[in-house]
């Protein structure tokens, strides 16, 4: 099952166009989550200075694997209301938004199905 995750509702969520071994029974649908999130002047100042002194932003890290978890939680939701038991072919993006480009939002999206 290397690749998949599963969520509380058993929800299988994979990149892959199908699953191994589970060919898909129904098509449910395109599935979408997408979360925006704001940051920090206070994080964004200390970001920058890591920034020109080198080395990772963690602060960073912690918000973009937050929306990635939250975006693919609701895709789930989403499937789940659906029927769907998987959702397949995930795709995420990410867009910075907002006038001063102070916004991020990412986005998950899929095709829904039962397996």
């Amino acid at each position: 099952m290397s690749g998949e995750w599963k969520d509380a509702r058993g929800v299988i969520v994979t990149t892959t166009p199908s699953i191994e071994g589970r060919p898909v029974q129904e098509y449910c649908g395109i599935v979408v989550g997408e979360v925006i999130v704001g940051a920090n002047l206070f994080r964004d100042l200390f970001a920058n200075i890591r920034d020109i002194v080198g080395g990772r932003s963690g602060s960073y890290e912690r918000i973009l694997q937050r929306a990635r978890d939250e975006a693919i939680e609701e895709l789930q939701a989403e499937a789940a209301a659906r029927g769907a038991n998987a959702v397949i072919g995930i795709d995420l993006d990410y867009e910075v938004i907002g006038d001063t480009g102070s916004m991020l939002m990412v986005s998950a999206s899929g095709t829904a199905v039962k397996v």
